[in-house]
């Protein structure tokens, strides 16, 4: 599984612009008054302004190349804050061999790079936009996980480790040696690294067959094919 591209909501559309274009220096692909859509690597990821009296917020992760992650760190603090738990301004996953930094964009986004020591191509020159190299995941919070769960196995995007779906914790959807993931998760979990709980916030996700899963405004997970 490839993720192509995602679409979220922002009430912040030119402050959010100027953060990923400039702040973050990713390439713009398109824009108009009410969206813009950058380069993420291999991915999209599209910000369009829909209800102003909401201001949603998400959790997502990209990967970066895997020999990168200490020059990474020290690029983006040269930007953004880093986010902290327990003192601590990375987290490491001995079991996935993979390390992670974490930080909030404008909207209040949980934005996290993560580098994957085995799936993750290398890179030789000095980190940059360049050593981003795809949205690595999306997490998709929904009423009935267990329900939405059964729909992407239905598109063969399976359990990561086969183990059943759960409510309460994260299902990781997806293929581990691609290293790339559908967070599927109920309201009210905390995101580590940042002091939101998930919530339901509409949004589209495009796999590389162009498979859309929409989660729409009646908090409805739609799949089309």
């Amino acid at each position: 599984m490839e993720i192509k591209q995602v679409t979220l909501q922002t009430i912040n559309i030119e402050e959010m612009k100027h953060f990923y274009t400039v702040t973050l220096g990713l390439d713009l692909v398109e824009e108009n008054e009410d969206k813009f859509c950058v380069a993420v690597g291999s991915s999209k990821l599209e910000f369009t302004r829909d209800n102003e009296k909401v201001n949603p917020y998400y959790h997502f992760a990209f990967n970066i190349q895997r020999n990168k992650f200490n020059e990474g760190k020290s690029w983006v603090e040269e930007r953004v804050s880093l986010n902290r738990e327990d003192g601590e301004d990375e987290a490491d996953f001995p079991h996935l061999s993979a390390r992670s930094l974490y930080f909030n964009d404008p909207s209040g986004n949980i934005v996290e790079f993560i580098s994957r020591q085995s799936t993750c191509d290398t890179g030789d020159e000095p980190f940059s936009p360049k050593s981003i190299l795809n949205i690595s995941e999306i997490s998709l919070t929904v009423p009935d996980a267990i329900q939405v769960g059964r729909q992407l196995i239905e598109l063969d995007i399976k359990e990561r480790n086969n183990e059943p779906l759960s409510t309460t914790s994260l299902n990781f959807m997806g293929d581990t040696s691609a290293g790339i993931f559908i967070l599927l998760v109920q309201p009210g979990r905390k995101w580590i690294f940042s002091d939101k709980i998930s919530a339901i916030f509409p949004l589209e996700i495009t796999l590389e067959r162009d498979e859309k899963i929409t989660l729409n405004n009646k908090n409805e997970v739609v799949i089309t094919t």
